[in-house]
């Protein structure tokens, strides 16, 4: 298995299959163990902490917009646009990554990720800190009645500020494939 097969297949697994894997990536970088119950996934025996993780691929915005009338060009479309991107491209682009499904009170500790085409950033944060830092424009309502559960959004134009201050890990699919291969 290559580094480069590994990024292809991260970038073409489902989605249920996908947060499945970014869990083991957190786990085996981070030593945590299994969660003690389904409102949580990870937990960390050290610091008695539950743990959260949500990841995203970083993608460019596509060129056709799904509408009633566009559907079908926008599905082929699919098959032709390459809309992979490079870490140091980033602030060219205009992506959207959705942290979702985020519910405070069911864990201490956050790791939420970006998968760029070329690498793989970590961020760390404790779940108080998600509901403070107005830099993160942190919602804490994603759907209607669902109580206590938010969202965040990655971008363009807010990626800098997690760098700069919740980045954990930053490292290139060769790296992932010794993580995950030990």
């Amino acid at each position: 298995m290559s580094a480069d097969k590994l990024r292809e297949a991260i970038f073409n697994i489902n989605t249920r299959r996908f947060g499945t894997v970014c869990e083991a990536i957190v786990a085996k970088i981070a030593e945590f163990g299994a969660s003690r119950n389904q409102f949580h996934d990870l937990y960390c025996d050290k610091t008695d902490s539950r743990i959260e993780v949500k990841f995203s691929r970083v993608q460019n915005k596509a060129q056709i917009a799904i509408q009633p009338d566009t559907v079908v060009d926008a599905i082929f479309a699919e098959l032709d646009e390459n809309r992979t991107i490079m870490f140091d491209k980033w602030r060219t682009y205009e992506f959207d990554c959705n942290i979702q499904q985020i519910k405070c009170s069911e864990f201490e500790i956050l790791y939420y990720g970006l998968f760029f085409w070329d690498k793989l950033l970590i961020f760390r944060i404790n779940s108080e800190t998600i509901k403070i830092d107005q830099r993160l424009n942190y919602s804490d309502k994603q759907h209607k009645g669902n109580v206590g559960e938010g969202q965040f959004h990655i971008n363009n134009k807010t990626l800098q500020h997690h760098i700069d201050t919740y980045l954990a890990h930053d490292m290139s699919y060769t790296d992932l494939l010794g993580v995950l291969s030990n």
